[in-house]
C-alpha cells in the first residue's frame, strides 16, 4: 500500500484508492464506500497515526473489495457516450458548433480531438441548465408560501439533493437536471417547504403536499434511481469534483 496526499493506493486487480479523512469528532476508525459513486473513505481520529490506518485497511481489504465491486460504476462522459438530460437519454456527439446544444435527441458538443474537454464543458452546460430550471420552480413555490428566498447555490453533493438554511438560503445538486423535470420540481418544492418548517414533521410534509400533491411518486423515483445520476463522471479523478 502507498500513501500519497491523504490517499492510500492499494495494489491488486483492480487497484483501489481510499481517501483518508481526519475528524475531530471521530472516536474510532470508520471505513465507508459511498452508495452513490463508489468512493472509499477511511475516517480516523486526529491523533491516529497513518501506519495504524494502513494496517486497518489491510485487515479490511477483502471487505473493501467486495463493497466496491457492488458499488455503482462510474461512467466517464465524453464523445459518443449517452447521458440523460431532463430524464431523456441523449448521445454526446461532436459537431460543427461553438456551444453545446441539443438537437433531436442528440447533444451536440464542439470538436474535442483528445477527448479531455467535453466532460468539463458538459458539466458547465448542465449547471447552467439546472439553474435555469430551478430558479423559476423555486420562485413559483416560494410565491405560493409567501416566503422569501435569500439565495440559491448549486453544488455536486453526494449526501443530499438539496438543503435549506435557517436564513432562507437554498442549495441544490446540479445533477437534478439529469432527472425528469417533475423530480427536479419535487426537490424544489421540498426545499422551499423548509422555509416554513425546518424539520420533517407532519406539518412539513403537509406543506410539500400542498405545493405538489403528487410528490410521493417523484420522491420514490429519486430514491430508486437517484444514485445512478452520480455515476456520470465529467472530470478525471485527479481534477477533483466541483461543489
Amino acid at each position: 500500500m502507498i500513501l500519497r496526499d491523504n490517499v492510500v493506493h492499494l495494489p491488486g486487480q483492480p487497484p483501489l484508492s481510499v481517501t483518508l479523512r481526519r475528524s475531530g469528532r471521530a472516536r474510532r476508525l470508520s471505513l465507508r464506500v459511498s452508495g452513490l459513486d463508489g468512493r472509499a473513505t477511511l475516517t480516523l481520529p486526529q491523533r491516529v497515526p497513518a501506519d495504524e490506518a494502513i494496517a486497518f485497511l489491510r485487515e479490511k481489504e477483502n471487505w473493501l473489495r467486495g463493497a466496491m465491486a457492488r458499488a455503482p460504476r462510474r461512467q466517464p462522459v465524453g464523445p459518443g457516450c449517452e447521458i440523460p438530460i431532463h430524464g431523456q437519454i441523449m448521445r454526446v456527439t461532436p459537431g460543427p458548433v461553438r456551444r453545446i446544444r441539443t438537437d433531436a435527441g442528440v447533444l451536440l458538443v464542439p470538436p474535442d480531438p483528445d477527448g479531455t474537454r467535453t466532460g468539463p464543458r458538459l458539466e458547465a452546460f448542465l449547471k447552467a441548465s439546472a439553474r435555469a430550471a430551478l430558479q423559476p420552480a423555486v420562485a413559483r413555490y416560494a410565491g405560493q408560501l409567501d416566503r422569501p428566498v435569500q439565495g440559491m447555490t448549486l453544488r455536486d453533493t453526494r449526501s443530499r439533493w438539496g438543503s435549506c438554511t435557517h436564513d432562507g438560503r437554498l442549495m441544490f445538486s446540479w445533477r437534478l437536471i439529469l432527472a425528469p423535470p417533475t423530480v427536479l420540481d419535487y426537490v424544489a418544492a421540498h426545499e422551499v417547504a423548509h422555509l416554513a418548517h425546518m424539520d420533517h414533521s407532519r406539518a412539513f410534509w403537509d406543506c410539500v403536499a400542498r405545493l405538489m400533491p403528487d410528490y410521493a411518486m417523484h420522491r420514490h423515483w429519486l430514491r430508486a434511481h437517484g444514485a445512478g445520476l452520480h455515476g456520470y463522471q465529467f472530470r478525471a479523478r485527479n481534477e477533483g469534483e466541483s461543489g
